[in-house]
């Protein structure tokens, strides 16, 4: 069983106190390519979700089996089958999409956030925890892929959920600007985006900055008085 301190725990880390983009810096190929709009983004981080947990699932249910020698062949493995299954998927229902992420896809298995996971969590946790920390690992790079993909969009293009059609052929991307509006190309290329997320990584020190700060200005419990 897992208790709600140890859910609050591990969704704090991977939503934002370890965030994979913002803190830890780790999947950064696939965040800079991909993230030219929103809808990119997501579907990237809720591919790379769907195999967080299976693999962290899978790593903690056979990690007293698995030789300590061998274990990092075997947790690839175990990602490379995940993700070809992904990959497939993607290619019979979404097959637009699929041609626009292209290699990013495949390169799940050798991204830097899923084997971490497995090696620093998975293989030391039962499987509920680790089936957790690998969802919520992945919700804190969806909202950052999200959030980037948005600005780098909404700057490049004036509009929102470009391609949204791709994954909805119902739905329409959002035109938040005049089509008149010349588009910022700086938005849409690598620099750009190299801008943007060091704006958001200076966004997130100074949001930790003032909560610990705050935490300094409050005054102690009883408990901590008397201690």
């Amino acid at each position: 069983m897992i208790t709600r301190d140890e859910m609050q725990t591990i969704a704090r880390n991977g939503i934002w106190k370890q965030n994979s983009s913002l803190a830890q810096l780790l999947g950064l190929c696939p965040l800079l390519a991909v993230t030219t709009n929103a809808v990119n983004g997501i579907m990237l981080s809720l591919a790379t979700i769907l195999v967080m947990a299976v693999s962290n699932v899978a790593v903690a249910s056979l990690r007293n089996f698995i030789p300590h020698e061998i274990r990092i062949p075997v947790f690839i493995l175990i990602v490379a089958a995940l993700v070809t299954v992904v990959d497939l998927l993607f290619n019979a229902n979404l097959h637009e999409l699929y041609l626009v992420l292209g290699i990013f896809i495949p390169l799940i298995v050798t991204n830097c956030i899923v084997l971490a996971r497995v090696e620093a969590f998975a293989a030391k946790n039962p499987p509920l925890q680790s089936t957790f920390d690998g969802i919520f690992m992945g919700v804190g790079m969806l909202w950052t892929l999200a959030l980037l993909g948005a600005l780098r969009e909404f700057l490049g293009s004036g509009t929102l959920f470009g391609g949204i059609d791709m994954v909805f052929p119902s739905l329409q991307p959002i035109q938040l600007l005049p089509e008149s509006y010349p588009g910022f190309l700086l938005a849409l290329l690598p620099p750009g985006a190299f801008i943007l997320l060091g704006c958001m990584i200076a966004w997130k020190n100074w949001m930790d900055a003032r909560a610990a700060a705050r935490a300094r200005l409050q005054p102690p419990t009883p408990v901590e008085a008397l201690g």
